[in-house]
């Protein structure tokens, strides 16, 4: 039987009445503390087991989670239960935690026993709009100036907190968003032609070039963080996370960009590598590995060959260009021991097919 969620009925919210509410302090809403860690990234305990709690920094992608650690670090250092709020100082960012987290350096934790991840969704916005005041440069988001600010917020008729409006408003807006999805992967889905190839221990496989599988190798230009101008372009660079996009931007001058091919970071998080089906600016930590006759499926296979360059290089041996012009990955062949693109188009396919229908399975049950 499927079990299905619908939105709930609920007043627009131009015809609920609003109340000013400090946001910490004496008689503010939520308790608000520093962190209980503020780990230094160098101080950290990596362990490759058991790294499962998330590490939040001043971050403003990825929920503020840099990485994931394990929860041995020294005893100095204590996590924060989840269910909370936090908020980076200096960068202002705002996000809800449902899970205990260690911290870097700066991070503000909004605390109510009524928090939860619906009331929240409500919560966070209103919020954001109040850091926009704060800054980068000694005009943070301190404990004291978190105190003297004030949110507008929905009362009930006794004037009091409307937290089961909140609640309700973040169901709805959840509800929709998922729809809206399974909406879409449904069309997704439909377009993709499932067939049935030979396993990849089935194929023969032989070295190429990098250079001779693409038809374009070229490396970003530099860009400041002081020079980027903020708009809606996304800005590669070196990261592993989020598809390498590092801000948004709308530089158009004195930029290399690119649209339609693999990045290759050559430093910082070196060997890491995505596909990009759409228009971005390139910093001069990644290179852009482009074939005009790829297509995005060719495209992905080949990505998760590259990343293995990773295993090659590291921070302090970089990717330049004349090392990657000596460069050969693996790929499999056809009867003419030429690389099989249509074996590895098909491949990723294959992969997408399985992965959505599995979804698609979930969210029926």
């Amino acid at each position: 039987m499927t079990k299905k969620t619908t939105k709930n009925s609920i007043v627009k919210l131009n015809e609920i009445q609003w109340k000013e509410f400090f946001i910490g302090g004496e008689n503010g809403l939520f308790d608000i503390t520093s962190s209980s860690s503020g780990i230094d990234k160098n101080k950290l305990n990596i362990e490759e087991k058991n790294s499962n709690i998330p590490y939040i920094t001043r971050s403003n992608i990825d929920n503020g989670i840099n990485q994931f650690i394990t929860i041995n670090q020294l005893d100095k250092y204590n996590l924060d239960e989840g269910n909370v709020i936090t908020i980076g100082l200096d960068t202002q960012t705002v996000f809800y935690q449902p899970h205990s987290f260690y911290t870097g350096q700066n991070i503000q934790v909004l605390r109510h026993k009524k928090i939860n991840k619906f009331n929240a969704l409500f919560l966070i916005p209103l919020i954001e709009v109040q850091m926009e005041k704060f800054n980068w440069g000694g005009n943070g988001a301190t404990l004291g100036r978190l105190f003297r600010t004030k949110i507008m917020l929905p009362i009930t008729n006794k004037g009091n907190l409307d937290w089961n409006y909140m609640e309700t408003y973040g169901k709805n807006i959840l509800i929709e968003k998922q729809e809206q999805y399974k909406q879409y992967i449904q069309k997704v889905f439909k377009k993709l032609n499932y067939k049935k190839i030979d396993n990849l221990q089935e194929k023969n496989w032989k070295e190429f070039f990098l250079t001779d599988i693409f038809t374009e190798i070229q490396r970003g230009k530099r860009l400041t963080k002081a020079n980027q101008i903020q708009g809606k372009k996304p800005y590669v660079s070196s990261s592993r996370a989020n598809n390498g996009v590092d801000n948004y931007i709308e530089n158009e001058e004195k930029v290399r960009i690119f649209s339609d091919c693999l990045s290759l970071a050559n430093s910082g998080s070196v060997g890491a590598s995505f596909y990009h089906s759409y228009e971005f600016v390139a910093s001069d930590h990644i290179t852009h590995l482009k074939n005009e006759n790829f297509n995005e499926y060719i495209y992905l296979f080949i990505s998760t060959l590259t990343s293995r360059l990773s295993e090659k290089y590291n921070f302090n041996r970089e990717i330049n260009d004349k090392r990657i012009s000596r460069e050969k990955i693996l790929l499999p062949i056809n009867d003419k021991e030429e690389p099989d693109y249509v074996y590895m188009a098909q491949y990723i396919i294959n992969m997408k097919y399985k992965k959505i229908k599995q979804y698609l399975t979930f969210k029926e049950k």
